[in-house]
């Protein structure tokens, strides 16, 4: 009677295959062996589309305006009536110096333009006299002209007593500093009972309007030519009316909420950095974005009408860190490919040089074959991404 076993000999079990053996007088004799499966892999199809030009530069956040709260007037500080770090509104009080030396000032100059404006209607009435002396030939033309003379010049002393209250009194209004700008105060640089604005306007406190900033950043200079150039030849278009905005992306690799728009870039070069300037213009409602704070600018400035793109995950660098990809031949066996890499994209490599259009690039199970192995092929779906990285 003949029996049937199923044995695996070391070997075997080394190189995974299974074979199967019939046990006839006392010796194995091989039925069958399987061939090793050839393993499933993700690949992506090279297919031209348009794509953006988008450029991320490093940038800085800075408020729309930004004003310092300075003493105009010599004084102790009596009141600080803001908190630290509030918002406040343009002619908020801020501070409050020690008025009593200006009211005394004030009460001094009232007081001269009350005697100066007396002497004024005493030389007025004489000057009249005197004309009126003159028509009966009881008084000389030239008296009359220097009793006129002598009214002018009670007048001219009125104005300039005038001139003398006015000034005290706005020296008084000096004492209370209010905010010359609505937006965020910052940290109080004095104190109570400080002497402040003696010899100098000191400064007392900062105002940052930051409901709307500034971005400034700056891009190469050689970049620009770069781009214009590859404009010219037709490598890249222009960039149509959405090119205006701009997105930013925070320090934590997030990106913010609301995009902004151009508002201008420099014409003069940095000589020390080769660099030129641009300021984008971004709404802040909830006070995320403040000045100083780091980020990183997109902006779109051409757009790629047949671009071909892998995810960047297909990329692999070679033993010449060269970088390369795997492609599928036509009998679905896997070989390496250098390529010339362009930009990052939302998270696809642009291709340069390489690659063409109907190109199938793998996209992962990069770990279950090697150069030359057969593959069993399928369209790879962004959706396994994480997936494939957590492996």
């Amino acid at each position: 009677m003949i029996s049937l076993r199923i044995a695996v000999p070391v070997a075997a079990v080394a190189l995974l295959v299974p074979v199967l053996f019939i046990w006839s007088d006392g010796q194995a004799v091989p039925v069958e062996t399987a061939n090793v499966q050839a393993v499933t892999v993700g690949t992506v199809t090279m297919v031209p589309s348009s794509r953006p030009y988008l450029r991320e530069l490093p940038g800085r956040i800075a408020p729309t305006r930004i004003a310092e709260v300075r003493a105009r007037v010599p004084g102790v500080v009596m009141v600080r009536a803001f908190e630290q770090g509030s918002e406040v509104s343009a002619g908020d009080v801020l501070y409050k110096l020690d008025p009593a030396p200006y009211e005394v000032e004030l009460s001094a100059t009232s007081a001269a333009l009350d005697k100066a404006m007396a002497l004024l209607e005493q030389e007025t009435r004489q000057a009249q006299r005197v004309e009126a002396l003159v028509a009966t030939r009881a008084a000389s033309q030239s008296q009359a002209e220097v009793a006129s003379a002598s009214a002018r010049q009670a007048k001219a002393d009125v104005a300039a007593r005038q001139a003398d209250v006015a000034r005290a009194r706005l020296n008084l209004d000096y004492t209370t500093i209010r905010a010359p700008i609505a937006g965020r105060i910052g940290r109080a640089l004095v104190t109570e009972g400080a002497l402040v604005g003696q010899g100098e306007a000191t400064h007392l406190a900062t105002i940052q309007q930051i409901s709307t900033v500034y971005a400034d950043f700056t891009q190469s200079v050689t970049e620009m030519h770069q781009l214009r150039r590859a404009m010219a030849k037709g490598d890249i278009e222009a960039a149509g009316p959405e090119a205006a905005k701009v997105r930013l992306v925070l320090d934590n690799g997030e990106a913010y909420d609301h995009d902004g728009k151009l508002l201008f870039s420099d014409t003069t070069v940095d000589p020390s950095t080769g660099q030129v300037t641009l300021r984008a213009e971004f709404p802040n409602p909830n006070g995320d974005l403040l000045p100083g704070m780091y980020v990183r600018v997109q902006i779109v400035q051409g757009v790629d009408p047949d671009a071909l793109a892998v995810p960047q995950q297909a990329v692999r660098r070679n033993d010449a860190g060269m970088s390369e990809v795997f492609v599928l031949r036509d009998d679905n066996r896997a070989v390496s490919q250098p390529v010339r890499l362009g930009r990052v994209v939302s998270g696809n490599w642009l291709i340069e040089e390489g690659l063409k259009p109907g190109d199938r690039v793998v996209a992962d199970g990069f770990q279950k074959f090697v150069a030359g192995d057969m593959v069993v092929p399928q369209p790879w779906q962004s959706e396994r991404r994480a997936d494939s990285s957590v492996r």
